[in-house]
């Protein structure tokens, strides 16, 4: 059984699934600064209703973002938590990909890069790039957006769904397991937190430079 935790955002996700990626379970909330307070016990109640134990567990997987500070350091310490107790695999899996994957009508899925900034990745792009998010809503038009619920009120996005994406992160942990059995490398993995990568620079109405 794969334990899935996304929390790249303030709309969180926790999932069970099996070793193939087919979904047992999994539960979705909104909460604001307690992810350090509900991740385990939800998880702990998911895993209660299912009928399942950690001990059940066969590998980690975990949304490593980018996205909230807070909500990766939680999410990659409670992960990284369970691998060495249990003596199971971790994989990491990039956040925004799994939002897309979780809603395949959406064109595109937003994080926060800060105040005033967000990451925007396009459906078929291969990195997300930051944009200011007074542009947002004139760049992106009416097309259907993936957006935790607070970005989409402070940027204006109507119609946002939330990225509550866990099963997701479970079914490409689960992709990556097949080729990748030992996970990735649990000391080096690390989440990208919601600052520009070294080397990007936003200018302008949502352009984006890469020195």
């Amino acid at each position: 059984m794969i334990v899935a935790i996304e929390a790249a955002s303030t709309d969180l996700s926790v999932a069970l699934a099996e070793r193939d990626g087919t979904l047992i379970a999994d539960e979705g909330w909104t909460s604001a600064q307690r992810q350090s307070a509900e991740l385990l016990p939800r998880l702990l109640e998911l895993l209660e209703r299912s009928g399942r134990s950690l001990r059940d567990t066969t590998a980690v997987a975990v949304g490593i973002g980018p996205g909230s500070f807070t909500g990766l350091r939680v999410a990659l310490a409670l992960g990284k938590g369970l691998a060495v107790a249990l003596g199971r695999p971790i994989v990491g899996v990039p956040s925004l990909r799994a939002w897309l994957a979780a809603h395949p009508h959406a064109a595109a899925a937003l994080a926060r890069a800060g105040a005033r900034e967000a990451y925007l990745l396009p459906r078929g792009d291969e990195a997300p790039r930051i944009v200011d998010g007074g542009a947002l809503a004139a760049l992106l038009g009416d097309a259907r957006l993936v957006a935790p619920a607070e970005l989409a009120t402070a940027f204006g996005l109507a119609d946002a769904e939330a990225p509550r994406a866990a099963a997701a992160v479970a079914r490409q942990a689960a992709a990556r397991l097949g080729d990748h059995p030992a996970g990735d490398d649990l000391h080096a993995l690390e989440p990208i937190y919601a600052r520009a990568p070294r080397g990007v620079t936003t200018e302008g109405e949502g352009a984006v430079r890469w020195l």
